[in-house]
């Protein structure tokens, strides 16, 4: 079996919605620890909770149309059907967006200023994935898919 050389492997890491995720994450944690600007409290600490079990409760809805219609959740790869039921009624893109309530949810937990990430999180991944996400999508599925995104947000 033919392995890939390391540095490949590592560079590829970066392809993978989850690496920016854990990398956001940390950059909100070393801010909090190192960097601390704004203390929110036990409200934030509420507000945080909410938020990051709303995306953790989003991401498993997600999972469960992937898995109904056994299609592929991974994001380079092309899909065998387009999901439009379930959360992804409301959200054509409701794992991303699991990710950034999830992020904004530590944020408060851990610091309100790191919630300044959030929208850079959002924009990163709407450029390296869902774009290209939803042009596989549309080259699958065409006019379908067309018809999906004119009454589906991308976000919420």
């Amino acid at each position: 079996m033919h392995r890939q050389p390391l540095r490949h492997r590592l560079l590829r890491q970066w392809e993978s919605p989850p690496t920016w995720l854990v990398l956001f994450l940390a950059l909100a944690l070393v801010q909090a620890r190192h960097l601390p600007l704004v203390d929110a409290g036990w409200p934030g600490r509420i507000a945080g909770g909410v938020l990051g079990l709303s995306g953790l409760a989003i991401f498993c809805l997600a999972l469960r149309e992937f898995r109904r219609h056994r299609t592929t959740v991974l994001p380079r790869e092309t899909p065998f059907a387009m999901i439009d039921s379930g959360i992804y009624r409301l959200s054509r893109n409701p794992i991303y967006l699991a990710d950034a309530l999830f992020l904004a949810g530590a944020a408060l937990w851990w610091d309100a200023a790191s919630l300044l990430l959030v929208p850079l999180f959002v924009m990163i991944i709407t450029r390296r994935f869902i774009l290209g996400e939803e042009a596989v999508l549309r080259a699958v599925f065409g006019a379908a898919f067309d018809r999906y995104a004119a009454q589906t947000r991308r976000w919420l």
